[in-house]
């Protein structure tokens, strides 16, 4: 793994992880691949992100601040080094390879065919590069059928069939507003790379990583697959309820706080309907069990929903949690990223005058860590081309061409210093 020195400034220069050593090319835009990349550098690895001269797209997703830089992009872009080279031109072409030369990662998720156009396919990089891992994620996948074709994240919500099974009963289909389907994509991706590199201590090469957003979508279908597979039982729109598990859903009116409760075995079904005040109703022979609780759903819904009126609900949540009855009040965001224990976990933290989301992989001994805030675009060129060893008249000369776009000097100054995170 490469231990060069990173560009003055750049995320990983004053702190170990447990990627410390690990040098990524971020090509890719929007959000699986990024996320993936972002994960890494939360850990540790040095994260090149190459954008086009205009930016990634995501920087004009919601209001921007005067570096450039929109809530969706800050995001999903931290810890990283950010240069703009344009990857349409062969001057650009050679500085991606001058990357990759001491690159342990690629990350690309250009339309199908892009870098095959650009004679930087995975089989001509692998040959050049044979300890790269190159981490490749498109829509549908690279052939087949449905092989090249974009992938939007609401898009394979709706193909894959999340879409469908999402709603409440009697009403239309509704997309989960988080784009899961990218997030779910980037975690699979992050967890391809770190299988090959893993490999690689062992074969001493690397290897394509293939990843599509539909494979992402499919394998967030459990159980509701496997349901239809093994029964044949087609997923219907139940809303907060569960296919499997009854209860396991929400109570409270529309114009309520709503109580999200479950009682996924026997043991908790019986303890919520003691704090109930009605502990016969887990011998009745409709709810005795799990499947039996199932096939009566809506009378013990109807129950539970009667019994719980007049009750506090938060006080409620609290208590039957601690008798090990899982329950939480349904809260809103504004609660969420305040809570005492999110903020205990450093679920958010504040570096370079962003407030972020945290690190959600706590390592015991070699930590990650939120050192660099998202950058403006370009913040890096010339920095980073510099560690490269390219000489400054070049650099000079491919900012002229308009091959590189390099940030301002004010902004040169800023990228000097590393912003320390806070938790807040």
């Amino acid at each position: 793994m490469n231990a060069r020195v990173c560009a003055e400034g750049a995320p990983d220069s004053r702190r170990r992880g447990a990627l410390d050593g690990l040098t990524v090319v971020d090509l890719s835009r929007v959000l699986a691949g990024p996320y993936c990349a972002q994960m890494l550098g939360d850990h540790g690895a040095r994260v090149i992100k190459v954008e086009p001269p205009d930016g990634d797209m995501t920087r004009e997703w919601g209001p921007a601040d005067t570096a450039g830089v929109s809530p969706y992009y800050a995001g999903l872009n931290r810890n990283k080094e950010h240069i703009s080279v344009d990857l349409r031109t062969a001057q650009g072409q050679d500085l991606l390879l001058e990357l990759l030369a001491d690159a342990d990662v690629l990350i690309e998720n250009f339309k199908a065919g892009t870098m095959d156009r650009w004679g930087m396919g995975p089989d001509v990089l692998l040959e050049r590069f044979p300890r790269l891992v190159y981490c490749r994620i498109t829509g549908f996948g690279y052939d087949g059928p449905m092989g090249g074709l974009p992938g939007y994240d609401a898009v394979l919500q709706a193909y894959s069939g999340i879409m469908d099974m999402n709603g409440e009963s009697g009403r239309g289909p509704v997309k989960v507003p988080m784009p899961v389907v990218d997030l779910a994509t980037g975690m699979l991706a992050l967890s391809g790379v770190l299988l090959a590199l893993h490999e690689r201590q062992i074969s001493g090469r690397g290897q394509l990583v293939d990843l599509a957003l539909l494979d992402g979508a499919v394998s967030l279908l459990h159980p509701q697959a496997a349901n239809y597979l093994l029964q044949g039982e087609e997923p219907q729109r139940i809303g907060t309820a569960h296919p499997n598990v009854a209860p396991y859903e929400t109570f409270g009116g529309p114009d309520e706080r709503q109580l999200f409760v479950g009682g996924g075995n026997n043991r908790q079904f019986r303890a919520l309907c003691a704090y109930l005040g009605r502990p016969e109703l887990a011998d009745d022979p409709r709810f005795v069990n799990n499947w039996d609780r199932v096939q009566n759903r809506s009378e013990l819904s109807r129950f539970i929903a009667e019994l719980m009126t007049g009750i506090d609900l938060a006080d409620a949540a609290g208590s039957m949690l601690a008798e090990g009855v899982p329950a939480s009040p349904v809260r809103p965001l504004a609660e969420v990223v305040e809570d005492p224990q999110v903020r205990h976990r450093q679920m958010v933290e504040e570096v370079g005058g962003y407030q972020l989301l945290g690190i959600p992989i706590k390592l015991g001994r070699t930590p990650g860590k939120v050192v660099s805030p998202p950058r403006p675009l370009g913040a890096d060129t010339r920095a980073t081309l510099a560690t490269l060893g390219v000489p400054a008249e070049r650099i000079e000369q491919l900012v002229a061409d308009g091959v590189v776009r390099a940030g301002a000097a004010h902004d040169l100054d800023d990228a000097e210093t590393v912003a320390e995170p806070t938790h807040v």
